[in-house]
């Protein structure tokens, strides 16, 4: 049996009716920061005075870039943040919990502000940070954030003497 085009037309009525319609909706019309954004970068840690055995006040600048951003709406494509405090630490002792407000900056000109927190451990060579939070303000406003920062665990002779002044590694940022 075939239908004729008025029958195909009334059928994909029907159908719409009892299945419920499907309509592409333009980009524009999308909330904007409706999906997850995943960023890659580095970051890049200077210390002064440099991290030695001991632990002492540290005084740290942060600079991170992330060159790759995907997910959400497509606009947020980089991005970076630069941050300075001082804790107490020493080669022997990572970081220990910490909370702070991190922003970062987007390739679009907008930022987020978000409430972080974390803490440092010693992972097959690596001192992992693991941050997470809330984005308090700006882009991507209210959604979950986490960070996860390798570096490279110094070794024992980098810190006699004068100690580590600088570390870099690779970081992920994902925003949900």
């Amino acid at each position: 049996m075939s239908l004729s085009p008025l029958g195909v037309k009334r059928a994909a009525v029907a159908a719409a009716v009892v299945l419920g319609t499907v309509t592409a909706v333009p980009a524009s019309a999308h909330p904007r920061d409706s999906g997850q954004v995943q960023c890659h970068g580095t970051e890049s840690v200077r210390y002064q005075p440099g991290v030695t055995l001991e632990a002492r006040p540290i005084h740290i600048t942060v600079d991170g870039h992330f060159g790759s951003c995907t997910g959400d709406d497509g606009t947020v494509k980089s991005g970076g943040y630069h941050e300075e405090f001082t804790v107490t630490t020493g080669c022997i002792n990572p970081l220990e919990e910490f909370r702070d407000h991190r922003t970062y900056v987007w390739n679009t000109g907008e930022s987020s502000t978000a409430d972080i927190a974390g803490s440092s451990t010693v992972v097959a060579g690596q001192v992992v940070t693991p941050a997470t939070g809330t984005v308090t303000h700006g882009r991507f406003h209210s959604r979950k954030v986490l960070q996860i920062i390798p570096i490279v665990q110094p070794s024992a002779l980098q810190c006699l003497g004068e100690g580590l002044t600088h570390a870099t590694g690779a970081t992920v940022l994902t925003i949900s």
